[in-house]
């Protein structure tokens, strides 16, 4: 005898997925005299030539023809989410020639740095957790260039999205915080219903 229940249709756990897709950086084509190629790929190698070119115009050592190097920011606080945002990009995003750059924002100080006092002397805690995230990365991936970047502000997400602006990153990785399993299959199926107010 097999076991009979009732099966709530709304309520499903295959529905639950990350809905983050990440891509990486398309390989240079080897056949540039290939006539059956499409008008995407013809769109994509001038563009490659067009990069190509840039790379040797403006070298600095690299072969021309080498993958051009991002950037990436990760920004990082006290939170085990930052921590999982970290360990996410150095397994899923970053590549060998990249460059990292650890973003912390704290909240404004009272304190104004002069000229012989620098920031890393008035937020020290600030710079050490962006520290032990750093020594952090190079135990992973001690290949990858690391740079850090502590900045202060009021609200968080305008500051980080104009640092990110100005140091011309490639893509910004941020902590989530996740709810319970049971609250996001709840969420779920609630979502479904319409409510109507009288």
């Amino acid at each position: 005898m097999g076991k009979r229940g009732t099966r709530l249709p709304g309520f499903c756990l295959n529905r639950i997925r990350p809905h983050a897709r990440v891509r990486s950086p398309p390989a240079q084509a080897n056949n540039k005299h290939d006539t059956t190629t499409t008008s995407a790929t013809k769109i994509d190698q001038k563009t490659e030539n067009s990069c190509n070119a840039c790379e040797e115009k403006f070298d600095d050592g690299a072969k021309p023809g080498s993958v051009i190097a991002r950037k990436i920011m990760i920004v990082v606080d006290s939170s085990l989410e930052a921590k999982s945002a970290v360990q996410w990009a150095l397994t899923h995003t970053v590549q060998d020639h990249d460059t990292i750059v650890l973003l912390h924002v704290m909240k404004p100080s009272n304190k104004q740095a002069t000229d012989e006092q620098s920031s890393k002397e008035i937020a020290p805690r600030a710079y050490e957790l962006a520290s032990s995230f750093k020594n952090m990365c190079h135990g992973k991936r001690p290949e990858v260039q690391i740079e850090i970047a502590v900045i202060e502000g009021k609200e968080k997400g305008p500051k980080i999205v104009e640092e990110a602006k100005k140091q011309g990153v490639a893509l910004l990785v941020l902590g989530q915080k996740k709810r319970s399993t049971t609250w996001r299959l709840l969420m779920m199926w609630a979502g479904h219903r319409v409510t109507v107010g009288w």
